[in-house]
């Protein structure tokens, strides 16, 4: 009833003390993270949803609420808009193939690796050293073997490998977003360099329908000659113009070959095995739903990446703040070591040590005192990054949105143009051939007519760009919910697939 031996007792006091290590480590030092405060207004200049108005007070009202990271939602497919197969074909395969998105996908990968690697911080190093060693003296041979076991744990006591996971995994979300970012990117550059090409298709048509209406007015000029009422010039200014335009209907066609094969390098194809029928622009683009400027916080991946940047920065204040207190590290030895003819696991061979020890620096020049004001520095750089990236944010969306309305209003005006121009042509033509007009008025309202032809072709370029535009600007339907949660990045590695999604066991 004396109690235990006293080795058994500091084998029990070793214990407690592994158990009671993570109760030590409650204690986190430095700045706890909230996201900065940014202007944000309450609706676009150019129009959009206000947060005081009736139909933004009623949808909160319907269950809006705002988004979270640790939700998880799907990504839209915001080209359906344009209702176009062949644009959705082409777009799908950004997933697949490019390999801008592959690069950002294993950049990604990578971060999630560093979080890992930050994690095993928090738990011991237990290393295995056995050894046999065979010796001779004379004709007595010994054989000795030992089996070591060392276990070292440094403790999180102040939070400085807490607040470095933390930060690590704020930057595996930032590279997450940036995963969003260049697929939405990429996923709008297709678009527009698509629309181009049924620009471009457009365009030939109208070519070739000027290049045989001025070689009709050609033939007309002709007659004239051969009856002896128009000039020869006259049959030389007809011919020049239809080897103009037609000039002009041949370049096309390049213009179209190298943006269908910029397409081709965008989704990860070799030029020969994309091809793209042809067909022209439409008339009128989709409209875009805009909504508030408050969901640019929660929409875009380059403020969510800007965002996730400023926590990064500011855990890794508090690992500066965690380098000011002491390190209380906590080691321990055992095994057996001998002869193996003594029994190798006898008592006699049994050893075992327990050890624990402090450090803290008491001079280092500033050192430790220059990192802190570095890292307050950085992060006063990124806080200052995220707004810019937020005002940059209102203003492309206010940008698209005043593209969209003016540009609607100048196509107006350049298809009644292009009708005035049509009727001119028409009239000068038929006084040409009463002889009651002269031939450089009927090639002025033809060159006009193609001029505005041209220029209304162009405009309904614009404006479709300016649709996927406005669209990319407005984050394409992505939303921070689909970032990966803290507790995914934390818990096991699962595998990432070609678009950064994890790829779980019943999928």
């Amino acid at each position: 009833m004396g109690g235990a031996p006293p080795a058994d007792r500091r084998l029990h006091t070793f214990a407690a003390l592994l158990l009671a290590a993570p109760l030590l480590a409650g204690c986190v030092v430095g700045p706890d993270y909230s996201r900065p405060s940014v202007e944000t207004p309450l609706g676009y200049k150019q129009g959009g949803v206000r947060e005081d108005s009736p139909a933004y007070i009623a949808a909160r009202k319907k269950g809006f609420r705002e988004a979270r990271p640790s939700d998880a939602v799907e990504r839209g497919d915001w080209w359906r808009v344009f209702r176009d197969p062949n644009l959705d074909r082409l777009i799908r395969l950004v997933d697949v193939d490019n390999q801008s998105l592959r690069q950002a996908v294993a950049n990604y990968r990578q971060a999630r690796a560093l979080v890992a690697s930050a994690q095993a911080a928090l738990y011991p190093t237990v290393i295995g050293a056995p050894s046999i060693t065979r010796a001779a003296s004379g004709s007595t041979v010994r054989t000795s073997e030992s089996l070591v076991g060392q276990a070292s744990w440094q403790l999180d006591l102040f939070g400085g490998t807490r607040r470095t996971i933390e930060s690590e995994a704020a930057l595996a979300q930032s590279d997450a977003a940036t995963i969003a970012l260049t697929r939405l990117t990429i996923q709008a550059e297709v678009a527009a360099d698509y629309l181009t090409v049924r620009y471009a298709d457009s365009l030939q048509k109208v070519l070739d329908e000027n290049v045989e209406n001025f070689r009709k007015t050609a033939q007309i000029t002709e007659n004239q000659y051969a009856a002896g009422v128009a000039a020869r010039s006259d049959v030389i200014t007809a011919q020049t113009q239809v080897q103009t335009i037609e000039a002009q209907a041949i370049a096309v066609r390049l213009t179209r070959v190298q943006y269908v094969n910029a397409i081709a390098t965008l989704i990860g194809r070799p030029p020969s095995e994309v091809s793209i029928p042809v067909s022209g622009i439409s008339r009128n683009p989709p409209a875009v739903p805009v909504g508030i400027p408050g969901d640019l916080l929660e929409r875009r991946p380059d403020v969510a990446q800007a965002e996730r940047l400023v926590q990064a920065q500011s855990e890794r204040i508090g690992v500066a703040v965690a380098a000011f207190f002491p390190t209380v590290t906590i080691s321990a030895q055992g095994g057996v070591s001998g002869l193996t003819r003594t029994g190798l696991f006898s008592a006699a061979n049994q050893f075992w040590s327990v050890a624990g020890s402090a450090s803290e620096v008491l001079f280092d020049g500033g050192a430790r005192t220059a990192a802190l004001r570095s890292a307050e520095a950085a992060y006063d750089a990124q806080v200052a990054n995220y707004r810019q990236v937020v005002l940059a944010a209102y203003a492309e969306v206010e940008n698209q949105m005043a593209a969209l309305r003016i540009l609607g209003q100048q196509q107006t005006a350049q298809d009644k143009a292009v009708e005035l121009s049509r009727k001119a042509v028409e009239i000068t033509l038929n006084e040409y051939r009463a002889g009651t007009q002269n031939f450089t008025t009927v090639v002025t309202a033809q060159g006009l007519l193609v001029t505005n032809e041209i220029n209304a072709l162009q405009v309904r370029l614009s404006r479709f760009t300016a649709a996927v535009t406005l669209i990319r600007a407005l984050g394409g339907g992505w939303d921070v919910r689909s970032l990966p949660s803290d507790s995914e990045l934390k818990g096991p590695s699962l595998p990432i697939d070609r678009g950064g999604q994890a790829v779980r066991p019943d999928e």
